[in-house]
């Protein structure tokens, strides 16, 4: 730990509010607690729910750093008490429970995977929000299977190029919403089947016409809202529902019939507030599953703008002007 400098360069929401709230600012390095790894940041990707915290709608848990930042990788700058599958020096990418926009960044060791082979720490920082959360709901909670078609809304986003790529590689059928044709265009060369323009089409009714009204297995929804009662209508018998976010809004009136007849699940979920124990069962069948895919390069995210960590506003507002297709991210 003596190596270690005493303060560190970061970025902090000095009140909530729009991206200009967003302030460099210097503070004490923080040290690795009980279980803890602390990583010297290379990059730190930039998500959603930093958005929804900087607007003062989704506060850190308890004993989290305040700061923003729920990606990142670097390097291991030093270990805490316990840690032995990390030493000091390894290359990783972490899941953190906040504070990756800084220099250092403490995570719970078991949130940590290694760097991908061939990857460098941009691509790296892309992949732990993401890949948490696409396979935690989509293959955890949603059983997607090979064979399965899914209907995955946002294909251009972060977690929908992440989705698809790995639905594809599982041997699914992915059909997808996007924006605009250059989207379109963008998520059929990642491998997805179909892509619907949601802005000039009624979705549901061409996902309808795409499947031969036969519907999909699995909807990965980030959503919600009036999108329940149409996802819902577009499942086959033992269909599942995923919501992972709630865009459209948190409130939908549903026919509690199809539900019962077709013998339907709807669940979601949120990752940050889960348990350390969750995290760790997640990283491992990540790393049983995803890695050996990533090393090969059967798939690898997709890196839309970088920006310098000072400049965490402008990334903000380019997230928020929703044009990019793949991460957003910073580097140190």
């Amino acid at each position: 730990m003596s190596a270690l400098p005493a303060t560190m360069t970061c970025v902090e929401i000095s009140k909530p509010g729009g991206p200009d709230v967003l302030k460099p600012t210097t503070r004490p390095v923080p040290p690795p607690q009980q279980g803890e790894v602390l990583i010297k940041v290379a990059a730190a990707g930039v998500n959603r729910p930093d958005l929804a915290q900087r607007s003062g709608a989704y506060p850190p848990p308890p004993g989290a750093s305040d700061l923003p930042g729920l990606e990142c990788a670097g390097t291991v700058a030093a270990v805490g008490a316990g840690v032995t599958d990390w030493k000091a020096g390894d290359a990783v990418c972490a899941l953190t429970p906040g504070g990756a926009y800084a220099e250092y960044c403490r995570v719970p060791a078991p949130q940590c995977l290694p760097v991908p082979r061939g990857f460098d720490m941009i691509q790296a920082a892309a992949l732990p929000e993401t890949y948490f959360t696409v396979w935690h709901n989509l293959f955890e909670r949603g059983h997607l299977s090979a064979g399965e078609t899914v209907l995955i809304h946002g294909g251009a986003s972060g977690i929908g190029t992440t989705a698809i790529q790995l639905a594809k590689a599982l041997g699914c059928t992915v059909v997808t919403t996007v924006r605009n044709a250059e989207k379109a265009a963008a998520v059929l060369k990642l491998g997805a089947d179909h892509a619907i323009l949601y802005k000039d089409n009624d979705w549901a009714a061409e996902a309808k016409r795409i499947t031969a009204d036969q519907g999909v297995d699995v909807v990965l929804d980030m959503v919600a809202g009036d999108y329940i009662p149409r996802n819902l209508a577009l499942l086959r018998p033992e269909g599942r529902l995923v919501i992972i976010a709630l865009q459209g809004g948190t409130t939908a009136t549903i026919n509690a019939g199809t539900v019962m007849m077709n013998r339907l699940s709807i669940t979601g979920s949120t990752m940050r507030p889960q348990p350390v124990a969750s995290k760790a069962r997640m990283a491992s069948g990540l790393r049983q599953k995803v890695w050996p895919l990533l090393d090969k390069g059967v798939i690898k995210p997709v890196i839309f703008k970088t920006f310098p960590l000072a400049n965490a506003a402008a990334a903000h507002a380019e997230l928020e002007r929703a044009d990019h297709v793949g991460k957003i991210m910073l580097t140190l």
